[in-house]
């Protein structure tokens, strides 16, 4: 239990509300002026407060005034995926491509929509284009990885983080996120520099010591999990999950700190010889050889008196 691994699947889904604005939603006037503009400016005002259901009002009638505008599909779909709404999010992400299929900004939204449904093929495919149309763009090597991650392909996963922080080495996720496929790799010392990297930029990032805390755990480094521990609950003191990881380390380096048992000598085992079987065999051993001697004796005796009498 103490060893329990932060899951692939939440780990991935986890991250995706704080990611909606990859896509971004300040293209104010979007609309070009025309109709549903004034709807569209407002959904933005909206998004960017965070009143996601209000927004998705706003958009829906700047859609309803104009259907041939991606942008206004592209917006609203970032709001329902900020609503964890992966389903609507796709559609709209969707119809956003039919409009224009080469607005490399909507796979990369639907492959968000993609991933908080777990649909990580789909996902995969979608930044892949991404990346065709617009090599450049860091969020769609992000994305990639966090697709790789749901596939458990670890290895192309880090190589696509690594890209993605070549071209945005200001995005946390990237390091938390290569830093996770390193860790199922058993690279542990890439990920501990990529959780050190997190805790330098940010010395309160209580998820990231905890994480950096199960990595030296891993690698039986259980003084250092240790300090990493108590660092995150002196940040935050009610994480039950962090006490029993600290527990647990505690535990194991003192064990691993016990001296060696100083070994027992084996007492010799008794001699078995003396049992009523063996006792009785050996009288009858010494009563035959016995008679044999008796025998052997006369028998010599006797030649020796014939062979007198014959001189």
């Amino acid at each position: 239990m103490m060893t329990r691994r932060i899951t692939t699947l939440a780990a991935v889904t986890g991250f995706l509300l704080g990611l909606t604005n990859i896509v971004s939603a300040r293209e104010k006037g979007g609309g070009g002026g025309g109709a549903g503009a004034s709807d569209y400016d407002r959904g933005n005002q909206l998004f960017e407060q965070k009143q996601y259901q209000q927004a998705i009002t706003e958009y829906t009638r700047a859609i309803q005034a104009n259907g041939k505008q991606p942008a206004f599909y592209e917006n609203r779909g970032l709001a329902y995926l900020a609503m964890e709404r992966g389903a609507e999010a796709a559609n709209d992400f969707t119809k956003a491509i039919e409009l224009a299929p080469k607005a490399e900004r909507a796979y990369i939204g639907r492959a968000q929509a993609f991933l908080a449904q777990r649909q990580y093929d789909l996902a995969l495919a979608d930044v892949t284009k991404a990346i065709e149309l617009k090599p450049d763009d860091p969020a769609a090597y992000k994305f990639k990885g966090f697709s790789e991650i749901g596939l458990n392909q670890w290895d192309k996963a880090v190589a696509d983080f690594t890209v993605a922080i070549q071209k945005d080495p200001a995005d946390p996720q990237n390091y938390d996120r290569r830093a996770l496929a390193n860790r199922n790799l058993k690279q542990y010392d890439p990920a501990i520099a990529d959780y050190t990297v997190l805790i330098n930029k940010n010395p309160n990032d209580t998820e990231s010591l905890v994480r950096r805390g199960f990595t030296y755990a891993a690698m039986g480094q259980y003084d250092k999990a240790i300090a990493d521990y108590q660092a995150a609950l002196k940040l935050k003191p009610d994480d039950y999950d962090t006490v029993q990881r600290l527990q647990y380390a505690q535990g194991m380096l003192t064990a691993q700190n016990a001296p060696l048992p100083t070994p027992t000598p084996t007492p010799a085992p008794e001699s078995t010889w003396l049992t009523p079987l063996n006792i009785i065999l050996a009288v009858v051993v010494i009563g035959i050889i016995a008679a044999v001697v008796r025998l052997v004796t006369r028998g010599k005796a006797e030649v020796t008196s014939r062979s007198t009498r014959i001189r």
